[in-house]
C-alpha cells in the first residue's frame, strides 16, 4: 500500500530474493507514482479513494476486501499515509509491516524527520515494525541509525534515511515471507 512516489515499493519490486510475489498495490491517490511503478512491473493495482467513503471503517474495509480478494497473505505499508481502522488490523494480525523514518518510539507520525531536526537529535534512523491499533507503535522488527548532520535540512536528512529504508525494507519483507519473524507480545524474534 502506497500513497506517494513508491521508492520503497520499487526496491521491493527489484529485490532478487523477496520470496514472495507482490500481488496487488493499493493506493488512496489515483495519481500516485507508486501505481505507475507497479503497473510497469506488471503488478495489479487498485485505487481506494478516501473521499469515496463515509468513514475510516468503510474505507479500511474496502481495502481489506481488495487485499483478501487478491489472495495476498500479508500487507506492506510503503508510504501509505492513511490511518487504518482497528478492524483492518484485526483481519491481518501480525501480517502488516510498516516502515517509518525515525528510531521509534521517537518521533511517531507524519513529521518525524522535521521533528528530529526541531528537537536537535544527533541521530535518527529508520524503523520497520508490525502495525497495531496505535500510530507507529507496533512491535519493532528492525532499525537502522542515521546520523543527523549540523547542516541537515529535512530534505537532506530524509534522503539519507531513504538510503537505509531501501536497504532494510527488502531484508525485513524477505524475512517475513520466509517465516523468520516471530511475535511474542511486543517483542519480535528474527530467527
Amino acid at each position: 500500500m502506497a500513497s506517494g512516489s513508491g521508492t520503497n515499493l520499487q526496491k521491493l519490486i527489484e529485490a532478487p530474493d523477496l520470496l514472495a510475489r507482490i500481488g496487488l498495490v493499493v493506493s488512496d491517490k489515483p495519481g500516485a507514482l507508486a501505481l505507475e511503478r507497479a503497473g510497469s512491473a506488471g503488478i495489479r493495482t487498485e485505487v481506494v479513494e478516501w473521499s469515496d467513503y463515509d468513514d475510516r471503517e468503510s474505507f479500511s474495509m474496502a481495502i481489506a476486501d481488495a487485499i483478501e480478494q487478491s489472495g495476498c497473505k500479508g500487507v506492506v505499508l510503503a508510504g501509505f499515509m492513511r490511518i487504518l481502522s482497528p478492524s483492518f488490523i484485526d483481519r491481518f494480525p501480525n501480517r502488516i509491516l510498516n516502515i517509518h523514518p525515525s528510531l521509534l518510539p521517537a518521533f511517531p507520525g507524519a513529521y518525524a524527520v522535521e521533528e528530529a531536526l526541531d528537537h536537535g537529535a544527533k541521530v535518527t534512523g529508520v524503523t520497520v515494525h508490525f502495525v497495531d491499533e496505535q500510530i507507529d507503535h507496533g512491535p519493532i522488527i528492525a532499525q537502522r541509525v542515521v546520523p543527523v548532520m549540523d547542516d541537515d535540512t529535512a530534505e537532506t536528512l530524509h534522503a539519507r534515511i531513504q538510503v537505509e529504508e531501501h536497504r532494510l525494507f527488502p531484508e525485513v519483507v524477505r524475512a517475513f515471507t520466509a517465516g523468520e519473524l516471530i511475535v511474542e507480545g511486543r517483542k519480535v524474534i528474527w530467527q
